[in-house]
Parts: C-alpha cells; structure tokens; sequence
C-alpha cells in the first residue's frame, strides 16, 4: 500500500510539472515577436521567435506579426481639383515596427490604418485633377503615403508604399476624353498634311524651274507620265495636251508671218496679198496696208454748221439767188 501511494504521488507531480510547463512555455514563430504582460504591465523586453518561458499564471504572451501586411483602400468616390466626379481606390503596404506601441498605443492598428488611407484618399482626390490621376500617379501615391505615414509612426508602424490602383470615370467623361483625343489627332494629321503638302510645292516649283529651262524635260515627263498611265492596263488613256506645245505653234505661226512680211517689202518680189485677220477682242483693229486712212472733223463742227447753209466762198450766195426772191427748191 504505501508503494501505491508513492507511484500515485510521482504520477500527480509529473502531471503538475507538464500542466506548470504548459502554461510557463510558449512558441514565437519567426514572422512574430512576442510582447510579455506580467500582472497587466508590459514588459520592456519584447521575445524574439523560439521558445518562451513565462511565469505561470503571472505573464501574458501577445505575438505580433511584423510582415507586410497588404491593405486594400474601399473604393471612394470624390470630386477632383478640376469638377471631375472620379472613384478612386488604392492598396497599402505597412509593417510593425514597434510591436509594443502597437499593441498599447492603438486598440486595432489595422482598422486604424485602413481608416486613415480611406481619409487620406479622399483627402488627395480634392487637392489633385483629373490628368495627374491619370497620368502622374507618383507624386500621388508619394503625398498619399505621408499622410498616412504621419499618424502612423506614433502607433509603431511604418508606411512601406501606398500605390492607386483604379480610377472610374463616368461614361460621360470618357466619351468626352475620347472625342477630345480625337480631335488632337485630326489637328495633327491636318499639320502633317498641310506640311506636306508645302515640301511637295516646294519641290514641283524647283522642278517647274529646271523644266522652264528645259523644254524637252517637259515632254520627256508627259512621256512617262502616259508610261505609267498605261501600266495600269485601262481602256481609256486622258493624254494631257501641254500648253507649252500651244505657245510653240504660235511663235512659229509668228515667225511665219513676219517672214512673209518682209517678202512683200523686197524690191523685185511681189507677193500674194494676205487675208486681213479678224480683230481679237480688246485689240485695236488693225491698219489696212495701202489704204489712205480718212479723218473725219470733229462732231463739234458739223453741229455748227447746217447742211442747208452754204460753206463760206463757195458760189451760190445771196446776190445768186434767183429773180423774183423765188426760193429754188
């Protein structure tokens, strides 16, 4: 019997001492850190990762993780610098710097953090437009990360970045953007054009000047202008008459005339009389060659006189008018 109750008693200490050891040891992983309470206070040493011991019933483990914790801002809606309604959301990344402060400073830092960036977005939608929402989003995300940095450091936690993620637009702002680009692009395609348009200009007036020069490069270019025309096996083939062409058969028609001018006024030679040309319209009429030109007096004068009234000298006066004062009729 008394060897009874010394195994019994073995048995109840050991049992006490694996109860004693459960609640005076603890395991930190190592993402963690361990802030030890004894008695309600903290302690200053904050655990490391591995096995803690504790003070039965005394001491009180709280771990904390010290990764970075991804935290997605809710999308919120706000109206920019420029009155462009916009909904924005983000994502920050944070860790635990300080586990204590953490844990003592601020009841849930994560609901805190997630609170302060929704503020902080909104904050940032009213002080930014539109086009640096769009695209200029560091200087963004960079002031958006102190905002909510500055709270932050006082719970022992540091801001690693904060970075948006998304902006909606209104259907209606899109196709207003949509219209306005494409409007940019017909202004420049209009500016290349007419560019264009100038180089090319510049070079016929060049070319035009070394044709002027040329004559025969004229024709050479109708030549291979009609080769090309005709590469494209059509039924119909425009020939372009050149003017150039019009400007020669007058100044041989010229040279013709001036030619039979001089035959006619060489002593010895007797030439067959031209036809007279037909006057052209806003040109004098010409002179007829060996024809008098008769002047007539001026309108003046033949008002002056009557018909009936006989010129001065001639014969026929008043001492001739007939016997009787019988007017002759």
């Amino acid at each position: 019997m008394v060897v009874d109750v010394v195994i019994g008693i073995i048995v109840g200490v050991l049992i006490l001492a694996a109860v004693v050891a459960g609640l005076s040891v603890r395991v930190v992983q190592q993402y963690q850190q361990g802030v030890v309470f004894r008695f309600g206070r903290v302690r200053d040493e904050v655990r490391g990762a591995g096995l803690v011991a504790l003070v039965p019933v005394a001491d009180k483990l709280r771990r904390v993780n010290v990764q970075i914790v991804t935290l997605p801002i809710p999308a919120q809606e706000g109206i920019t610098r420029d009155n462009v309604t916009v909904r924005v959301d983000a994502v920050v990344y944070f860790r635990v710097l300080d586990p204590v402060k953490a844990i003592i400073n601020v009841q849930d830092y994560n609901f805190a953090i997630s609170q302060v960036a929704q503020t902080s977005l909104r904050s940032i939608i009213g002080k930014s437009e539109l086009d640096d929402l769009l695209a200029n989003r560091e200087p963004i995300n960079q002031g958006l990360e102190l905002m909510i940095d500055s709270p932050a450091l006082g719970w022992g936690i540091e801001i690693d970045r904060v970075e948006i993620k998304d902006v909606a637009l209104p259907e209606s702002m899109k196709r207003s953007m949509s219209r306005q680009a494409e409007a940019e692009r017909e202004r420049r395609a209009r500016i290349i054009t007419a560019d264009g348009e100038y180089q090319a200009s510049a070079r016929l007036s060049e070319a035009a000047a070394v044709m002027s020069s040329t004559p025969a490069a004229l024709q050479l270019r109708l030549l291979q202008t009609v080769v090309e025309v005709a590469a494209e096996k059509n039924s119909t083939l425009v020939l372009p008459f050149p003017v150039e062409l019009l400007r020669f058969l007058d100044s041989a028609a010229e040279t013709h005339r001036r030619a039979a001018g001089e035959a006619v006024a060489a002593p010895g030679k007797r030439a067959e009389p031209e036809e007279p040309e037909e006057p052209v319209a806003g040109d004098e009429a010409p002179s007829v060659r060996g024809v008098e030109q008769l002047e007539l007096p001026p309108l003046e004068e033949l008002l002056e006189h009557s018909p009936l009234e006989p010129e001065e000298g001639s014969a026929g006066g008043p001492e001739d008018a007939p016997e009787g004062g019988r007017d002759v009729a």
